[in-house]
């Protein structure tokens, strides 16, 4: 999958293509449906299969004093497209600029020109142009005059609602993690990097690692059974644990921290720039103040004996599985 990281990247002459345009944060199970669609129109009409996506998210820039806090980092959005069919995503610097460009200049200049496109899939709700002035209607006009067709998709229902990352983000937020993997495809994750402050530099021996503040979604605050990647690559060390999600109550401290226990850990080479990547499998609990530390490392005691015991279940079915035998 090629990744054009502006419009001027993209060589001259490129298409013909078969396009969707968004933000596609999470790269959920409906944004996964409108590719598969998008990747089966371009291979039948021997055309490239191109997605079209905005960074930063325009609302971050249209309104800054209330930023989205989006599902994934970009470069993890761009892992999960990859692994899709896609032959190019192109990477739009959503500007000022960019949002004061009408819909036609739109079509023209980024479908038309640049990318040659064919083909438009979208779903009813598209907007674009300045201000959000244009539909889906205004571009199905639009195709006629810039020489593509387009194709609304709908909407991809599970358990009664449909699938968005807006609803992905209610989820999350409200510590559903269970039914948000549903949605994604996939467990909730958050990439990361070490918390500063904690002796870094050297070979790190303590089963506890927490996240450097992030601006990306976080589950809301509770106990969870998690995975923890260290590392990247053939490299990485992953290691089963619990993670406390918030502000430390028993100790009387009212700073946020995302804080896992690692089980049968080992030490690691751990910087302070060293990627990480949380993954949360199971809400366990609140987070709560207890009485005294003593009461607190009992609770600890019960959450990892019951993490255990999970992470033990995983494995026998895992091994029992008819796809694994």
């Amino acid at each position: 999958m090629k990744i054009f990281r502006s419009l001027d990247d993209v060589p001259s002459g490129f298409g013909p293509s078969v396009v969707t345009i968004g933000n596609f944060d999470g790269v959920h199970c409906g944004h996964q449906s409108v590719i598969r669609q998008v990747v089966g129109r371009a291979r039948e009409r021997g055309a490239q299969a191109v997605l079209v996506t905005l960074d930063p998210h325009p609302r971050n820039v249209l309104r800054p004093q209330q930023p989205i806090r989006l599902i994934a980092s970009l470069e993890q959005k761009l892992s999960l497209l990859r692994t899709t069919g896609l032959d190019a995503v192109v990477l739009l610097p959503f500007t000022e600029t960019l949002s004061r460009m009408s819909a036609p200049d739109f079509c023209m200049t980024v479908l038309q020109n640049g990318l040659g496109a064919i083909e438009v899939h979208e779903g009813a709700d598209f907007r674009f142009g300045y201000g959000g002035e244009a539909t889906m209607q205004t571009l199905t006009v639009l195709g006629k005059q810039y020489g593509f067709a387009t194709e609304v998709f709908s909407p991809l229902y599970m358990r009664g609602e449909a699938v968005s990352s807006s609803r992905i983000r209610s989820l999350v937020s409200n510590s559903d993690v269970s039914t948000a993997r549903h949605l994604l495809g996939r467990p909730f994750a958050v990439d990361s990097t070490p918390a500063r402050g904690r002796g870094y530099g050297t070979r790190y021996a303590v089963p506890t690692i927490n996240l450097a503040p992030t601006s990306l979604l976080l589950p809301g605050n509770g106990v969870y059974i998690t995975e923890l990647q260290v590392g990247a690559g053939e490299e990485a060390q992953h290691f089963e644990g619990v993670t406390n999600v918030g502000n430390r109550p028993t100790f009387g401290e009212d700073s946020f921290a995302v804080e896992t226990f690692l089980f049968r850990f080992s030490p690691v080479d751990l910087q302070e720039n060293t990627p990480l990547r949380l993954t949360f499998l199971k809400r366990l609990r609140e987070e709560r103040r207890w009485p005294s530390p003593e009461a607190l490392k009992i609770q600890i005691a019960r959450d990892v004996a019951t993490a255990e015991r999970w992470f033990s279940l995983r494995r026998c079915l895992h091994h029992t599985s008819p796809l694994h035998t």
